[in-house]
C-alpha cells in the first residue's frame, strides 16, 4: 500500500505523513473530548492512532528502499533477476528505476560474460584437441611426421595464436588501453596493403580496389584502420564463392570517409546484420569455426571503429552478397 506515492518530493510526502498524524489528533481528540472522555484517555487514543496512519504512511515510502536492499542480497549471490517497484514519483522512486536499469546491465553483463567463457573454451578446445590427436598418432608411431600431417598442426598452432591475438586486441579495445594514434593518411596504399595482404592467402578471389578521388585522405589511426579493413576483407574472401570477386572501395565527402567492402557470397540475413559485430557470433550457425573463423574479427573492427567517432553497417548486396560499410568521419573526435 503506497498512497504517497504520486507526489513528487520526500519533502511533500514528509509533510503529508506531518498534517496527517496532526489532523487525526485533532480529530480524536475531538471527538473523544465531545463524548465526555477524560484528556488522558484522549490523548493516548489519540497518540495510538496518529502512529498507526504514520506507520503505514511510513511503511509505503520506505518499502522501495527495503526491496532495493534485499535485491542487493540477492545480486550478490548471482541472482540478476531481481527488480524493485518502481511506482513512486520521488527521489526513492527514481533511485528504484535506477537500480531496475543497473541490475538490467548486470544481468546482461553476466551473459556475456558466461558466453564469453564458453565461446573461448569451445575454440581453444578445438584446436588444442585436433594438436594433441595428431601428437598422440606421431609419439605412438601409429603415423609418420610427414610434411602434410605438419603443416595440419602449423594451421591449427596458428589458428590458436590468432585467437590469442583477437581476444587481448578486444580486451584492450574495451577496456580503451590502446589510445588511437590519429592523424591524416592516404587512403589509396592503406587499401592496397590490406588487398595485397589478403591476396597472398587466396589464389581463386580477385580483390579490386577503387578509391575516388584518388588521392584522398582520411584522418584517423591508419594502423587500426588497416586492421578494421583486413579483417573484412578475411570475411569477403572467406564467404565468396571460387573465381568471385571482392570490391574494396573508399570515397571522401566533406564531412566524412566512406570505405566498402562488397562480396558475391550469400550475404548476412537481416535480422542478423547488427548481431555479426557481436563477439563470437555467427550468422551461419551451420558453419564450423574452423571454416567461419573465431567470430572476433567484426566485433574488434565494431570497436576501432567506434573509437573513431565512426559507423560500421552491414548491408545487403543485389543480386547476392554483402556489403559491409564504415563510415569514418573527417574531423577528429
Amino acid at each position: 500500500m503506497r498512497p504517497l506515492d504520486p507526489l513528487s518530493s520526500i519533502k511533500m510526502k514528509l509533510g503529508a505523513v506531518i498534517v496527517a498524524a496532526v489532523a487525526v489528533t485533532v480529530l480524536v481528540v475531538s471527538v473523544t473530548t465531545g463524548a465526555g472522555a477524560s484528556p488522558v484517555v484522549s490523548a493516548l487514543v489519540a497518540g495510538a492512532l496518529a502512529l498507526g496512519l504514520v506507520q503505514v504512511l511510513a511503511h509505503g515510502m520506505t518499502s522501495p528502499l527495503r526491496e532495493m536492499a534485499a535485491a542487493a542480497a540477492a545480486m550478490a549471490r548471482g541472482d540478476y533477476g531481481r527488480r524493485v517497484t518502481a511506482s513512486s514519483h520521488d527521489e526513492v522512486g527514481e533511485l528504484a528505476r535506477a537500480f531496475n536499469g543497473m541490475a538490467t546491465q548486470l544481468a546482461e553483463v553476466d551473459r556475456v560474460r558466461r558466453e564469453l567463457v564458453a565461446n573461448v573454451s569451445h575454440e581453444l578446445r578445438t584446436p588444442i584437441t585436433a594438436l594433441q590427436a595428431v601428437l598422440e598418432n606421431l609419439v605412438d608411431g601409429v603415423e609418420p611426421a610427414d610434411p602434410e600431417i605438419l603443416r595440419t598442426m602449423l594451421r591449427q598452432v596458428e589458428r590458436l595464436g590468432t585467437l590469442v591475438a583477437q581476444l587481448l586486441d578486444l580486451s584492450r579495445l574495451e577496456s580503451g588501453a590502446v589510445p588511437l594514434q590519429r592523424r591524416p593518411f592516404d587512403l589509396r596504399p592503406l587499401l592496397e596493403d590490406a588487398a595485397g595482404e589478403t591476396r597472398l592467402h587466396t589464389t581463386d578471389v580477385e580483390v579490386a580496389v577503387s578509391v575516388d578521388p584518388p588521392g584522398a585522405t582520411a584522418d584517423g589511426d591508419p594502423e587500426r584502420v588497416h586492421q578494421v579493413v583486413a579483417n573484412l576483407l578475411d570475411n569477403a574472401v572467406r564467404y565468396s564463392p571460387p573465381g568471385g570477386r571482392v570490391e574494396l572501395r573508399a570515397s571522401r565527402s566533406r564531412s566524412s570517409v566512406t570505405i566498402e567492402v562488397c562480396d558475391e557470397g550469400p550475404g548476412i540475413p537481416e535480422q542478423d546484420s547488427t548481431r555479426v559485430f557481436e563477439r563470437f557470433y555467427r550468422a551461419d550457425a551451420a558453419r564450423s569455426s574452423t571454416e567461419g573463423g573465431a567470430g572476433l574479427g567484426l566485433a574488434i573492427a565494431r570497436w576501432i571503429v567506434d573509437l573513431h567517432g565512426g559507423e560500421i553497417r552491414a548491408e545487403a548486396r543485389q543480386p547476392h552478397g554483402c556489403r559491409m560499410v564504415v563510415v569514418l568521419p573527417t574531423g577528429r573526435a
